[in-house]
């Protein structure tokens, strides 16, 4: 882990002070691209930093919050309702834009280290950064917990209090573990420091997820051109089908 942080180390001594802010982060990846292939189980990232500074540290104590989000997608939530002796979908909002991953990892408790109004206008907290303009006030607020529920039971959405691990006020690292069912595109990997509750600095950096070998080839095929995906899906099925009965046929001989 210090070999990690080394060159980070090594930045601060050589970088200048900025003017424009007291502090500072320099952080770093463990991968900023991941492929998902056909035997792929999730993976784990570590994110890693430092705060620089030009100034002595403030009396406040410094809080770190890091959050990995995936790409933004439209999403349908229904809600189920009992009629006549059995569950139904009795109504359904349209969310415009729902991160399908995101994660987010603190020194400390959230609600502690961030105020509501620094929250909504970062976007960091997962209810924040669900967009639903035009489901109504009421439904907003109803829907959007039964989409942050349903995916936090599939592990989708994670909040993980406690998960940063601060070192003198300077060192800063935490791994967060992604789903297998990755969608592809970019994700998005923030940092914020906080003091009395305030964003004090931020950085940013993108992580490069793509399907690779025969899943890029499957997606390309299904996506780009979906009459040869489905006669190719028919070839084989009809083709398994003829295997099995023949194997079936001389077993039986």
């Amino acid at each position: 882990m210090i070999r990690a942080f080394a060159p980070l180390l090594a930045a601060l001594c050589l970088a200048a002070p900025a003017a424009a802010q007291d502090e500072g982060i320099v952080a770093g990846l463990s991968q900023d691209e991941i492929s998902i292939t056909a035997n792929f189980n999730g993976s784990e990232i570590l994110v890693f930093g430092a705060v620089s500074r030009n100034a002595p540290a403030p009396e406040d104590p410094l809080q770190v919050i890091v959050t990995v989000e995936g790409p933004d997608l439209p999403v349908t939530v229904r809600r189920q309702d009992r009629r006549f002796g059995i569950w139904v979908n009795a109504e359904a909002a349209e969310i415009d834009a729902a991160p399908t991953f995101y994660a987010i990892a603190t020194t400390g408790p959230f609600d502690e280290i961030l105020t509501a109004t620094e929250d909504l206008r970062h976007r960091i907290s997962i209810p924040v950064a669900i967009r639903a303009v035009d489901v109504g006030v009421e439904n907003q607020v109803a829907f959007t917990q039964a989409l942050v529920r349903i995916r936090s039971e599939a592990n989708d959405y994670q909040l993980l209090e406690g998960a940063v691990t601060l070192r003198q006020e300077t060192l800063f690292d935490t791994s967060i573990r992604l789903p297998a069912n990755l969608v592809e595109g970019t994700y998005r990997s923030r940092i914020f420091l906080t003091r009395d509750s305030r964003v004090v600095a931020s950085y940013e950096t993108d992580i490069a997820v793509r399907k690779v070998g025969l899943e890029r080839i499957i997606y390309s095929l299904a996506h780009d051109r979906p009459l040869v995906y489905g006669i190719l899906a028919l070839v084989i099925a009809i083709a398994a089908g003829w295997g099995a009965s023949t194997a079936f046929q001389l077993l039986r001989r």
